[in-house]
């Protein structure tokens, strides 16, 4: 067995000329550990509602301006007027708006006289197309509208011509009667004197009366000559209208199957 030591006592040494005095002992201070930590909760809590409004007060800020070099900016006086902005990059230019031209009949493409790309005007002509029904078609209807033009012109000469002889017709039947009315006057004298057989006297009277019906018929067919040249002249008019139409047509349909650029079309073709 090991023997236990027993601990020296403590014995306080006090200085030469030190004397005790119970009145300076420090006076222990009541409730100084929970004025700690209730400030220490304070300041932590003071901190944490301090990050909390600098993190929304940084979230809510806008981005920095970006710094560029000065060499690669141009500082000058803000002027009104245009201002050109000239970018470069690699890719395909496209257009905004694209149009066809499509041709308004059927055929085959005999020569390509624009290609894609070129700068194109109202009336240009951007291809040639061959189609002998349509060629066909074309002749045919300026050979119907040069027939009736012809036959318009005919037309009016005739017309012109059975008015002419219609008025040296009422002319003479004019004449005829007025010769007739002057004999049968000069036989009203002659048959008072007793000059004239009576016969004669009135044969003389029929032949007035024949020769003015033959004048008012002769002057009615004059009139309606007249009236008439104008209706039968619209008639024919018409139909050289329409062959005309009809030819132009035709002509604008081969120029459409040529590829013309519509009047309206203008800018580049793609």
């Amino acid at each position: 067995m090991v023997p236990q030591r027993k601990p020296k006592q403590e014995t306080i040494v006090r200085p030469a000329g030190f004397t005790s005095n119970l009145s300076s002992m420090d006076v222990p201070r009541v409730g100084i550990a929970a004025k700690k930590r209730k400030r220490r909760i304070i300041i932590i809590a003071a901190s944490a509602l301090g990050l909390i409004l600098a993190a929304i007060a940084i979230s809510r800020l806008k981005p920095a301006v970006p710094s560029v070099d000065r060499s690669t900016v141009w500082i000058d006086t803000v002027k009104r007027g245009p201002m050109t902005r000239q970018v470069r990059g690699l890719g395909t230019l496209v257009p905004e708006d694209i149009r066809w031209i499509p041709a308004n009949t059927e055929g085959s493409v005999e020569k390509i006289l624009i290609w894609p790309g070129t700068k194109v005007e109202p009336g240009d002509v951007i291809l040639e197309l061959t189609s002998p029904e349509l060629e066909q078609s074309a002749h045919d209807a300026e050979s119907k509208a040069t027939a009736a033009e012809a036959a318009l012109t005919t037309m009016r000469a005739t017309l012109q011509r059975e008015l002419l002889e219609q008025e040296s017709k009422t002319t003479t039947a004019h004449s005829a009667y007025e010769q007739a009315k002057m004999e049968r006057q000069t036989n009203d004298q002659l048959a008072k004197n007793g000059l004239v057989a009576d016969l004669v006297y009135k044969t003389s009277k029929i032949k007035e009366e024949e020769c003015q019906k033959s004048d008012e018929i002769e002057q009615k067919r004059l009139a309606f000559a007249r009236d008439s040249i104008e209706p039968q002249l619209a008639s024919q008019q018409a139909a050289v209208d329409h062959s005309q139409w009809h030819g132009e047509w035709s002509r604008y349909a081969r120029r459409s199957s040529s590829g013309a650029g519509d009047r309206n079309c203008r800018g580049r073709l793609r």
